[in-house]
């Protein structure tokens, strides 16, 4: 164990994961105010102190259910999908309506798997989140349950919060529940069960405690925040899984409330590399001159300023390799650019893409985090 645990204090970017059991007051169908008012308030604290907030939220079906007359039992993939439609708006209009009174603007994005794992939209997906954090947007997702079936879907919101902050680079990931963290048992039925406040690697052990899902929660329990502690500790995310049913669980959690802290991975980083590096097929080359060859052993990205040839049929987010002028293997990486793009912007600075493209992309062909030197 460590005695120093990640702090919400001094995070850079958070990804904030809340279910529907905390969202929603069950008997009204219907957000509550009080609760989300005083989340509200935390996040706009954070923003305030130069923290990046993106909120996973779950509640669209349980906001429709009952306004649609939908029994209380399991629902029916077309129920879901019709309760989702319904729903999605009510929640979206409760994040709006509670973020524009403390001056923060929120936008609604809509997920699937295929956005987090094919690596085109991945990189979409990643590009809008970036921009409307950079625009000082709050953004609220949900997973896009209108369309997804019960073969392609995350099925639980941990598991998308972990893939968002993944996908976003964030430092912490939140997951608000029901429980100050993880125990060594059920607390709610073995007396002698133990808090554990901070699991510096993931184990069999540390996995087993996740148990079988229990009633009463939402979906899936301790197993899928185990699940999604894998993704994020994986991905350099450190995560928290801390009690969201007080009035300011985010300030209390920055405020030192006992929770459970997963600390990242030393070498999650370079796990993600070899990913890089040995799991895909190139699909095409671009060659650097020697200033690109030496920007990039010194750490940087590829800009196209450096680049001296594109060969082969590329997307964006295609895997590409990285040539010298005598066609030795530098690296490879994911390009920002498709190949016909890159072969325009080949030799320019960044600022001359909005005007050869029509469009201004990403400044960088390929950045440096989607980059692996051999």
């Amino acid at each position: 164990m460590t005695n120093q645990p990640p702090r919400l204090a001094t995070a850079r970017r958070v990804v904030v994961k809340i279910g529907s059991a905390l969202l929603v007051d069950p008997e009204r169908a219907a957000p509550r105010e009080v609760w989300l008012g005083g989340v509200a308030d935390d996040i706009a604290a954070l923003r305030a102190a130069g923290t990046e907030v993106v909120l996973v939220s779950s509640g669209a079906i349980a906001l429709a259910r009952h306004s649609l007359g939908l029994p209380q039992r399991a629902l029916r993939l077309e129920e879901k999908q019709a309760a989702a439609a319904v729903g999605q708006i009510r929640l979206a209009q409760a994040w709006s309506a509670v973020l524009s009174e403390r001056g923060l603007t929120a936008a609604q994005l809509l997920l699937t798997p295929d956005d987090t794992e094919d690596r085109r939209r991945y990189l979409n997906a990643r590009a809008t989140l970036d921009t409307l954090l950079g625009l000082g947007c709050v953004p609220v997702i949900n997973e896009n349950d209108t369309v997804a079936t019960t073969e392609i879907r995350f099925g639980d919101n941990d598991r998308l919060a972990a893939r968002v902050a993944q996908m976003i680079d964030a430092d912490q990931l939140i997951l608000l529940s029901d429980i100050d963290g993880l125990y060594t048992a059920d607390p709610r039925t073995d007396p002698d069960a133990a808090h554990i406040p901070v699991v510096e690697t993931l184990t069999a052990e540390i996995d087993a405690m996740g148990g079988a899902p229990p009633p009463g929660y939402s979906s899936g329990g301790m197993r899928t925040k185990l699940v999604a502690a894998h993704i994020a500790t994986g991905s350099g995310c450190a995560m928290a899984i801390a009690l969201g049913k007080r009035e300011h669980p985010l300030a209390a959690l920055r405020d030192g409330a006992r929770c459970t802290w997963f600390l990242p991975g030393a070498d999650s980083r370079s796990a993600r590399k070899r990913w890089i590096a040995g799991g895909l097929t190139a699909a095409g080359e671009i060659t650097v001159d020697a200033g690109a060859e030496r920007a990039l052993a010194q750490g940087g990205s590829l800009l196209a300023v450096g680049v001296v040839g594109v060969t082969g049929e590329f997307e964006r987010g295609d895997l590409v390799l990285v040539v010298s002028r005598d066609g030795q293997e530098l690296g490879r990486g994911l390009c920002g650019y498709a190949a016909d793009e890159a072969r325009r912007i080949a030799g320019r600075r960044s600022e001359e893409f909005e005007v050869i493209l029509g469009w201004h992309g990403r400044d960088e062909l390929i950045h440096r985090d989607d980059l692996v030197l051999l």
